[in-house]
């Protein structure tokens, strides 16, 4: 595979997996078209143009030699470090052909706060009425757009490419993953009590790996033995929503919410209107979706070399 087919695949399952359904995804993509269609010159000089074909802005190749790819590199958290591991492996003839990354890197962080509005559809589909829906989301993604506007985006891309290393990254494609695998666990299960979700959540793999290294899932509001009612899986959509949703949540029916990981001050909402809340986890729910695309890329004949701190389970072995 060359990379640009590795990117277009996690594209493909990224788009099958997406909450709002490859209708939604199509509706957003024609209206970003549409938008595109009344620029002036000027505004089309600085308009990303990917943004045409890709619907996920968090997610982009960074480095790309155009060779093609054998062995790759697979992590959460990729910088320069991992970068520089690579090109020592290849040096001693263990050559890794390109570096993956599930949190995004330059251009795919400055934009990060931009697939948030998938946010949107979601919390229409939860019951939260849609004009509160935008709003909530509107306010959520400028916070988040002033908060990466100052990181030293394309750092570790330089480092790729003076090094000649192939370098993506699959952000919100492989958290769609995790999302839906999630859902459909729940729905097929029927968990009745958040004693049962947790159960569910230790029968995983990667849950189980993190709770024997000190972070597996945990029961931050809530106890065990309260019912999980209508149950929120919130593992997707850039990053953690604006801490006015949890009122929504509540009111409109919702009463468990199991995230990747939360903000103090979101947990404090989310308690005061009596939800209960399950964190399963950032880097173990992170590696759970990152490992549903690296088994599509195994299959295709590709290695994979987990660092960064990806918890890599193949569930090829286990069938």
């Amino acid at each position: 595979m060359l990379v640009k087919d590795i990117f277009a695949l996690g594209i493909k399952t990224g788009i099958a997996a997406d909450p709002r359904g490859p209708d939604g995804v199509k509706k957003m993509m024609d209206r970003i078209k549409k938008e595109y269609g009344k620029m002036s010159k000027e505004e089309k000089e600085y308009f990303d143009e990917e943004r045409l074909t890709n619907p996920y802005p968090d997610c982009r190749i960074h480095v790309d030699n155009g060779k093609p790819v054998k062995r790759i590199m697979a992590g959460i958290d990729i910088g320069s470090s991992e970068i520089i591991l690579a090109s020592q492996l290849n040096e001693r003839g263990k050559k890794i052909d390109a570096v993956i990354a599930h949190h995004p890197h330059g251009r795919a962080l400055a934009e990060l706060h931009k697939v948030m509005d998938m946010s949107v559809e979601v919390f229409e589909e939860m019951g939260v009425p849609v004009h509160i829906a935008e709003k909530i989301s509107d306010e959520r993604m400028n916070e988040v757009g002033r908060s990466v506007h100052p990181v030293n985006h394309y750092q570790t891309i330089g480092v790729a490419e003076l090094l000649g290393i192939n370098f993506l990254n699959t952000h919100t494609t492989t958290d769609n993953l995790v999302n839906e695998f999630m859902i459909d666990l729940f729905k097929n299960k029927k968990p009745e009590t958040v004693g049962d979700i947790m159960d569910i959540l230790m029968g995983i793999p990667e849950y189980q790996t993190a709770k024997r290294m000190g972070f597996g899932p945990s029961i931050i509001a809530g106890d065990a033995r309260h019912r999980a009612g209508k149950i929120l899986v919130e593992m997707t959509g850039g990053t953690n929503p604006s801490n006015k949703v949890y009122q929504q949540f509540s009111s409109f029916g919702i009463s468990t919410l199991v995230g990747m990981h939360m903000r103090e001050e979101a947990v404090q909402k989310a308690t005061e209107h009596h939800m209960n809340i399950i964190i399963a986890g950032h880097m173990s729910s992170d590696s759970l979706g990152m490992n549903l695309f690296l088994d599509e890329l195994e299959k295709k004949g590709i290695e994979i070399i987990p660092c960064g701190g990806l918890i890599r389970v193949s569930r090829l072995k286990h069938k």
